[in-house]
């Protein structure tokens, strides 16, 4: 173990604070916003939301894989540790679902910008909204197998 372990443990610690906890509070902050069913409610979250993922999920998603292959080296692991395979194959599904989710929350904002104040949300948008929370339901189970694989580090 090296000297800089555990900054590189706290850099990967709280980037997937920021991965889950921000990634569960901007899911809910958008389902609410589609729930109330208002127009200027759900497009006020659509909007932040889609800054909200670029800002924050985004940052986390680039800085956990480079932080936890730098914290698996420095602790000596191999990168080829069968949890660390099967977290690698966790967080790939976690990008399938991650980027049609992220593409979904940019049209439904568009498409609640088209329809401006007083119409009402389009079919469509309901429609995306469906994929959309189906989509968060793999990807938040899968980030929870991430996190058991990291304490438990499991011998197959």
């Amino acid at each position: 173990m090296n000297e800089l372990y555990p900054l590189i443990r706290l850099v990967h610690i709280l980037s997937s604070g920021v991965l889950f906890g921000g990634g569960a509070v901007i899911a809910y902050f958008m389902l609410t916003g589609w729930r109330t069913g208002k127009l200027s409610e759900f497009y006020f979250a659509a909007r932040f939301t889609v800054t909200a993922d670029f800002l924050f999920t985004t940052t986390a998603v680039i800085v956990q894989p480079v932080s936890g292959v730098m914290l698996a080296m420095s602790a000596g692991y191999s990168l080829f540790e069968p949890w660390l395979l099967a977290s690698y194959a966790l967080y790939v599904l976690i990008g399938i679902c991650w980027l049609p989710v992220v593409w979904i929350q940019l049209r439904v904002r568009n498409q609640l910008a088209e329809v401006g104040e007083g119409g009402a949300i389009p079919d469509a948008t309901h429609t995306l909204m469906r994929y959309w929370f189906w989509l968060g339901w793999p990807a938040f189970t899968a980030l929870i197998g991430i996190f058991v694989l990291m304490i438990n580090k499991p011998v197959f």
